[in-house]
């Protein structure tokens, strides 16, 4: 019995679902290896402040993606409502003269009104996910381009709202250590999904759904208005996602967004979160967000042609999905 005990624990280890980001750190340390002995530019301060930066808003996004996912469904709406909600916060700042504040407010109150159309839609309207909100990708992209003029909305009266993402807290803290607040507010809105997926009742219900929705249903949970819930959290941080990038370009761009989706699904899913629902955590989205960051910044230095950067990213993602499959036959 003794000598079975080592080849028990690593199968129990195998499909456990920290495995999947077990394996997304250990190749995001490989990338840093590698990158850095090709390219001595690749550890300076710069250009680590670039990869954190290049990651804030796909990291914001996939945060909420990992809800959606983890309870069996998919959105593919986030990029162009963070597009929507970028413009409605240029709108309500620049076009109409409000506090930053309400602008703001007005951005992430757009994207939680996006994903509870996408929840109703889903959970009362029986429409499959992958239809309701890819009808919402085309309804954000076209209201963005209406409320814009189909031009781009600057922020040029109001200069210190490019703080808000291009500002350096930590810099003005630590002489030096100019570490944009992008990356903070990525890393506080990791935090708070972390606890809501882990320590509430909408976190419980997430996980639930995805596990077995029958049984959920069957169980006395109200599961339409729950799904609507992460539909809606879901959306709230593309709207966060939408003030962030506002404020990095200091500028809305109407056409901006379109493929961002795909990049927050990929991190979600290579982070360890299963496609077929139940499965997933923030960390490993985080880690996920920051491979794909890496991986791109690190090919871009080597001076690898772009085409073939989302050609290693999308293999990237076929390994992540396969290993997924592989722990669930191991079950």
């Amino acid at each position: 019995m003794q000598a079975q005990a080592p080849a028990v624990q690593s199968k129990s280890l195998f499909r456990s679902d920290a495995m999947q980001r077990l394996l997304a750190f250990g190749a995001l340390i490989v990338l840093f290896i590698v990158f850095s002995l090709l390219s001595p530019n690749f550890l300076q301060f710069d250009n680590i402040v670039g990869i954190l930066l290049a990651t804030s808003v796909n990291g914001i996004l996939a945060l909420g993606v990992t809800f959606v996912i983890i309870s069996g469904g998919i959105d593919l709406s986030v990029g162009t409502v963070m597009t929507l909600s970028a413009v409605m916060t240029g709108v309500f700042i620049t076009m109409w003269g409000l506090p930053i504040p309400l602008g703001i407010l007005a951005g992430l109150g757009t994207g939680a009104l996006c994903g509870l159309v996408n929840g109703t839609v889903i959970s009362r309207m029986k429409i499959p996910p992958f239809i309701a909100t890819l009808g919402m990708f085309y309804i954000s992209r076209g209201l963005a381009l209406i409320f814009s003029g189909l031009k781009p909305v600057y922020f040029n009266d109001t200069p210190i709202f490019r703080d808000l993402a291009m500002g350096s807290i930590l810099g003005a803290i630590i002489p030096g250590f100019d570490i944009p607040n992008a990356v903070l507010i990525m890393f506080g809105a990791a935090l708070v999904a972390a606890f809501i997926l882990n320590r509430t009742v909408l976190g419980r219900y997430t996980f639930a759904i995805g596990s077995n929705e029958e049984a959920t249903r069957l169980s006395g949970v109200n599961v339409a208005f729950w799904k609507t819930s992460i539909y809606a959290l879901c959306s709230a941080f593309a709207g966060l996602g939408g003030v962030v990038i506002a404020s990095r370009l200091n500028s809305a761009q109407p056409a901006l967004g379109a493929g961002y989706e795909l990049d927050a699904i990929a991190a979600a899913v290579i982070g360890g979160t299963s496609l077929s629902g139940g499965e997933g955590t923030i960390l490993g989205t985080v880690i996920g967000a920051f491979l794909i960051s890496t991986l791109t910044n690190g090919l871009r230095i080597l001076s690898v042609p772009q085409e073939w950067q989302i050609v290693v990213t999308g293999c990237i993602l076929i390994l992540a999905v396969f290993l997924d499959i592989l722990r669930r036959r191991q079950r």
